[in-house]
């Protein structure tokens, strides 16, 4: 047996953005359902940033995601994020594929937020509000492409020419679009917040009755960017209880008692599949999306196959 490498370039040139969701929307089911193995991501803390390791199974499909987060790695000409993905037969263990997983991350973390705002968004959102404007906004605003009539975006960064040239993006998608201050991108019908922030970036008195947020950049210990009294009155959803109590937007909030596990409405599968309610009437929801292991093996899944029909990547033999 071989095993097929799977190149950036080559993953860039199958996988869609359709496809993603489906994938995404089909592992947020799975996990509502119970019916997957994720056991909790392994963390190795540095002084500059960390590495995790994020195994899953689901749907007779395997795989671990090792993958890092660098904030300050555009200093010396490197992503933020980089991963690679092991892609593995669970009857033998035998490694089908070793893929680059930079590209799987962000379309899957864009889907996660283009799946959350379709169940807990208004049906009629047209403005979406980013705070924070490098990679992972241009895969949210593809996701939500797909799924709402955008007409105006808002968007904020500390780095003026990073928010300047996803409105240049955003107008060449014929969307309407401006660099905004951070309170004005706040006043939109989907809040995307997309930061390494480790204190509230977004105030409460900024988000309005019936906004949806996806609060996206709070994936380790420590971090957040929402303001604590948004998730007090808001009905907060995650995609993972266990992750997102240790690494999500919720964990400074649970760890200083402002919020307690009560608080939490439930996970987006949970809506997905009927166990709970998502948006009731005009309140706030919140997505805390922490990143799951299962969404990059049922993408990976896609590439696989998409891989095999079309005779992509370099073969090689390990064993």
């Amino acid at each position: 047996m071989e095993t097929i490498i799977l190149t950036k370039e080559d993953i860039m040139d199958i996988l869609t953005m359709d496809d993603t969701l489906k994938a995404v929307e089909h592992a947020f089911e799975m996990h509502g359902k119970n019916e997957v193995q994720m056991p909790a991501k392994i963390y190795l803390e540095f002084e500059k940033g960390d590495l995790r390791a994020m195994p899953a199974y689901l749907d007779g499909k395997a795989g671990v995601k090792w993958v890092n987060s660098h904030p300050h790695n555009s200093e010396v000409g490197l992503p933020t994020v980089m991963a690679l993905l092991i892609y593995n037969d669970p009857e033998t263990g035998f490694p089908l594929a070793v893929m680059d997983a930079t590209h799987i991350t962000n379309m899957r973390t864009g889907a996660a937020g283009g799946i959350a705002s379709k169940y807990l968004a208004r049906k009629d959102s047209k403005i979406i509000g980013f705070i924070g404007c490098g990679v992972q906004a241009y895969t949210q605003l593809s996701a939500h492409l797909k799924l709402f009539d955008v007409e105006k975006v808002r968007c904020y960064d500390l780095s003026e020419s990073h928010a300047k040239k996803f409105v240049d993006y955003c107008s060449k998608q014929n969307i309407d679009a401006e660099f905004a201050r951070i309170e004005k991108a706040c006043d939109c019908d989907i809040l995307v917040t997309i930061t390494p922030s480790r204190k509230p970036v977004v105030m409460a008195e900024w988000v309005a009755d019936g906004t949806h947020i996806n609060a996206i950049g709070a994936d380790a210990p420590g971090k957040q960017e929402l303001d604590p009294e948004i998730l007090k009155k808001s009905r907060v959803f995650v995609d993972d209880k266990e992750q997102a109590f240790h690494s999500g937007e919720v964990n400074v909030p649970l760890s200083k008692g402002i919020i307690s596990e009560n608080d939490i409405a439930g996970t987006i599968g949970e809506v997905i599949v009927g166990k709970v309610k998502g948006r009731i009437g005009d309140e706030i929801t919140v997505f805390d999306s922490t990143g799951l292991a299962i969404q990059d093996i049922s993408t990976a899944s896609i590439i696989y196959s998409r891989a095999i029909e079309k005779g992509v990547g370099l073969k090689i033999r390990f064993f």
